[in-house]
């Protein structure tokens, strides 16, 4: 992945801004595919390595109808200290997201208090 890829991402997750931690949460985990569909011990783990651990992503979270949802709550909870399969995005690129995701709230935040 790439910046452009990463800024496109943290777009997307803008319109999340205003809502609730615990609305998230509530979200994520009701409607979370990893959340009914898989067996917690059985979910496979990131080899840290980028391409290996972006296709395992992309096939655990294939068809969940929350990976944004997901991702900003992710974001939010655990930041740049993100560890796993969250959101459909293997850690390495949600800490790249969370650069970008950090400055534009921050920027956001300043541009309310204006």
């Amino acid at each position: 992945m790439n910046w452009d890829e990463y800024e496109e991402i943290a777009d997307k997750l803008d319109r999340y801004a205003a809502v609730p931690d615990d609305v998230l949460t509530e979200i994520v985990t009701r409607d979370g595919l990893c959340f009914w569909a898989y067996d917690r011990t059985e979910i496979p783990e990131l080899s840290g390595e980028d391409t290996p651990d972006r296709e395992l992503a992309a096939r655990m979270c294939a068809g969940c109808p929350v990976i944004d949802e997901c991702l900003e709550l992710e974001l939010r909870s655990a930041g740049a200290d993100t560890i796993g399969v969250w959101g459909a995005l293997a850690d390495s690129d949600r800490r790249a997201v969370h650069r970008i995701w950090q400055m534009r709230r921050a920027n956001q935040a300043g541009g309310e208090q204006r």
